[in-house]
């Protein structure tokens, strides 16, 4: 019987260990929405990305991490600050029901934030998809004009990427939470997701790649 959590706990460590560095996690987070948004026809529609509030993309989603613990993922939220977009919030985002949808063992995640009432969820501990927020599932292509009401005034739209296909996707019972440790590395300091959002706090250089991807496909 004890081989079984000496097991887990190797297991468990291993994967500790190839957790990427913030550094990495933003580069490769810029790399995924410019990938997805330069996609002819099939990325996020420009009308809609415009109109976000916030953006929030967390790369190389793992289904079953750590052996225990359901779906993982790491990742940040940027929302609008003013003109400019502000700098990176640390989000995990774990739970959900999305794993059967998926069927594989790594995916892109990139949810829309809509409105207001969604840019206050990035502010507080935490809030489950389907039941503290709205979303829907994010339609795909060049505009939104031909979709439905319920999909545009949702607080929030969600898309995913796997093996290089992109869809919209259903995230309730997904739980996103601030990730405080890592916002400690990327800022070299103590500081919130509440007064990241609220452009309080001066964007880290290494998050201008994911900043500039952002400012290429929307307008102030």
């Amino acid at each position: 019987m004890w081989k079984l959590p000496v097991v887990i706990g190797l297991a468990a460590a291993i994967a500790w260990g190839q957790e990427e560095t913030p550094d990495k996690r933003l580069r490769h987070s810029a790399d995924v929405l410019r990938e997805i948004m330069a996609a002819p026809d099939k990325g996020i529609p420009h009308d809609l990305f415009e109109r976000a509030r916030c953006v929030i993309v967390v790369p190389g989603l793992k289904k079953g991490a750590f052996v225990f613990g359901g779906d993982y993922g790491r990742g940040y939220a940027v929302c609008r600050s003013g003109n400019t977009w502000g700098g990176p919030a640390s989000v995990r985002m774990g739970g959900g029901s999305f794993g059967a949808q998926l069927g594989v063992e790594s995916t892109d995640v990139v949810i829309l934030v809509m409105n207001q009432r969604g840019m206050d969820r990035l502010t507080g501990d935490k809030f489950t998809i389907g039941a503290d927020a709205s979303a829907a599932i994010g339609p795909v292509g060049r505009t939104a004009s031909a979709d439905t009401d319920a999909r545009l005034t949702a607080e929030m739209l969600s898309y995913s990427r796997a093996k290089g296909a992109f869809a919209g996707i259903a995230l309730d019972g997904t739980t996103i939470t601030p990730d405080r440790a890592e916002d400690r590395k990327v800022y070299g300091r103590d500081v919130n997701n509440g007064d990241i959002v609220r452009g309080r706090v001066k964007p880290p250089a290494a998050a201008d790649a994911l900043v500039s991807v952002l400012n290429q496909y929307s307008r102030p």
